[in-house]
């Protein structure tokens, strides 16, 4: 009798009931709530939530003349209010419900016009409950692009997508005081798409312009859409131990990059796809076994880039913040696994550690990593200007400048540019080697 006290008390807390049958306890179903409801708009989606207090079954259909989804809940007992609810600038212009039966509640969305809808359920974690998801997508247009339309472009401007991760019903780690990773890696971000702005050579595209939720490979496509020359996804660490702390930058490792290109190679719909974002390789008129040289050539190149990029960009964070590592580590990071489009995670602190939150909650903290951020990239830029951008034609006969970051020595920087430290010296007009974080040195041609 104890163990079926216990028992019942746990399947209480579960919310679960039980009977017996034959002699057995057998579950039997709790009708559930639906406790909350939620718009999020996106670019090209809209995702509404409702957050239940169980289990549920459910459907979904659409209707035409006029357009309209429709969701049927079984095993729900309330009828909430849509009152609260925003539907500006999505697809849905009325909500209506209605309770077909003491455990059945009918959802009609009146639409402007047709979407796709997708649909889907998920668990209960430490900040919500069990969920029905229903995204509704918006019907696309068809542009495509010709690699004659790339070819031609010249005086262009570097293109750098910028993804702030996680948004929506993905907040990302949490941090003290109801700290979000989602709010502050867009802040970041925001930053950091001034500064690319700010410079006449670049431009910046924010990849997620607001809180809502984009798939991993949505986020790369938004990049290639807009031709993105590189991209950097910004985020902020966490981990079980509040004492970890520093920040890091990701590359693409070379398992991760494999498995892509087997990917990429194994869906034919993909050889059609244009590879290369700002670039102009196209994989449509090739066999299989070229397709496979050039995806693997194409990717070995971003990899490539990425790390050296990377390593601009960990030098100057470590002018800003403690780094977690002293080098660019690899990982196959979904966000990462663009074959065409050279790309790096930063994770720009842990916030879970309670310094570094407090560090990344204010706005000169995060002005200073977006600005460490920047210079990496823009060095690795103005060492290697793609052809055809303004800042090769710039960089014609100029200087290439270098940003002196912590740890830095002059006898350094002249062996990694294979040049004098004299010559350096000579051309800056130093009387001196020694050299500060943040100055700014003139690498002359050899």
């Amino acid at each position: 009798m104890q163990f079926i006290r216990i028992f019942k008390s746990y399947a209480a807390a579960m919310g679960l009931l039980f009977f017996i049958s034959g002699g057995q306890w057998v579950p039997a179903v709790v009708a559930a709530e639906i406790n909350s409801m939620r718009v999020w708009r996106a670019p090209d989606n809209t995702r509404l939530v409702f957050d239940v207090s169980g289990a549920i079954e459910y459907k979904v259909f659409s209707l035409d003349n006029p357009h309209r989804l429709v969701i049927d809940i079984s095993n729900i007992t309330n009828q909430p209010s849509v009152a609260n609810l925003d539907f500006k600038n999505s697809p849905i212009t009325k909500m209506r419900t209605a309770q077909r039966s003491a455990k059945e509640l009918r959802i009609v969305l009146d639409l402007k016009s047709a979407v796709t809808p997708k649909h889907f359920t998920l668990k209960a974690n430490e900040q919500y409950s069990n969920r029905l998801v229903i995204d509704l997508y918006d019907k696309k247009r068809n542009v495509s692009r010709t690699v004659n339309e790339l070819v031609k472009q010249s005086d262009r401007k570097i293109v750098i997508a910028i993804d702030a991760g996680h948004g929506g019903e993905d907040p990302g780690a949490l941090g003290p005081q109801r700290m979000r990773e989602k709010n502050v890696v867009l802040q970041i971000s925001k930053r950091l798409e001034k500064l690319f702005d700010n410079d006449p050579n670049y431009k910046g595209i924010l990849v997620r312009k607001g809180d809502y939720y984009l798939a991993h490979r949505k986020r790369t496509q938004i990049a290639r859409d807009n031709k993105a020359d590189f991209f950097v996804s910004i985020h902020a660490d966490a981990f079980t131990d509040p004492r970890a702390n520093g920040a890091s930058v990701y590359a693409l490792s070379n398992q991760g990059a494999t498995s892509e290109a087997a990917r990429f190679l194994a869906k034919k719909q993909n050889n059609a796809d244009l590879i290369g974002g700002a670039t102009a390789l196209n994989l449509g008129s090739k066999d299989q076994m070229l397709a496979g040289v050039l995806l693997d050539l194409s990717m070995t190149a971003t990899m490539s880039t990425s790390l050296e990029a990377g390593a601009h960009v960990l030098r100057q964070m470590g002018s800003v913040a403690r780094l977690h590592k002293k080098k660019v580590e690899q990982a196959g990071f979904l966000v990462l696994k663009s074959p065409d489009i050279p790309s790096l995670l930063i994770e720009t602190g842990f916030i879970s550690n309670p310094k570094e939150a407090r560090q990344l909650r204010t706005a000169d903290y995060q002005q200073r990593m977006a600005k460490a951020i920047f210079s990496g990239i823009d060095q690795y830029y103005t060492e290697h200007p793609p052809e055809g951008t303004l800042l090769a034609k710039v960089m014609k006969g100029k200087p290439l400048k270098y940003i002196v970051a912590r740890g830095d020595t002059l006898s350094e920087i002249a062996s990694q540019y294979r040049i004098s430290m004299a010559k350096i010296m000579r051309y800056n007009k130093m009387s001196s080697s020694t050299i500060r974080v943040g100055q700014e040195i003139n690498i002359p041609s050899r």
